[in-house]
């Protein structure tokens, strides 16, 4: 496409202002997490700190403060569309999970890839589980050492997968800067819609 046919082409709205803010809030409060968890489970960087009581008082407070972007996102029209997107499957999904030149626009997919509809099933799912064993962590004394044991262990495992999987969320979208730029502004080129999500721009 030249600069001229670029310039004529406008640009399509992708994210609202609530669904940004839902993004950014629940990757502040994951790095939150994360730092701090890491803090308070690995002995060489607890050791950095002078006061590990606060750590872990902001740790919890960001654990249980996680859901409530996502609370408040229902209120949003937008948002609700776009979770009723990311929870569907399409033929199309399958058919891109299996292709090698996913990326090329040869298959046309809706607003959502597959790669990004698995992502942010994985998100809630963890939100919830290391909401419900960090619950049990922070109430210990209402539950037998067997629970207890169970609720370490899950939170702890997955925190490294979590981990891993912020890495790779944040590696694809460091090689994909439209797409970046697009949950910043809110807005993306057509071009680019119409070769990673053609059936979404199609739509728009």
């Amino acid at each position: 496409m030249s600069d001229a046919d670029t310039a004529l082409d406008p640009d399509l709205s992708r994210f609202s202002r609530g669904e940004r803010w839902v993004h950014r809030s629940v990757a502040g409060l994951t790095l939150v997490l994360l730092v701090t968890g890491a803090l308070l489970y690995v002995p060489a960087l607890g050791g950095l700190i002078g006061n590990r009581q606060i750590v872990r008082v902001v740790h919890e407070v960001a654990g249980f403060a996680l859901i409530a972007p996502l609370v408040l996102a229902l209120a949003s029209r937008a948002f609700r569309a776009d979770a009723g997107r990311l929870n569907r499957f399409r033929p199309a999904d399958w058919q891109w999970l299996r292709s090698r030149d996913r990326r090329s626009g040869r298959i046309a997919v809706g607003k959502f890839n597959a790669g990004q509809k698995l992502n942010a099933a994985f998100t809630l799912g963890w939100i919830l589980v290391m909401l419900g064993t960090g619950t049990i962590m922070f109430v210990s004394s209402w539950f037998p050492d067997s629970i207890r044991t169970g609720a370490t262990f899950v939170h702890d495992w997955l925190a490294l997968v979590v981990l891993v999987v912020v890495l790779g969320h944040i590696y694809m979208a460091a090689n994909d800067p439209v797409a970046r730029a697009g949950m910043r502004t809110g807005r993306v080129p057509a071009w680019w819609a119409r070769r990673e999500h053609a059936a979404w721009a199609d739509e728009a």
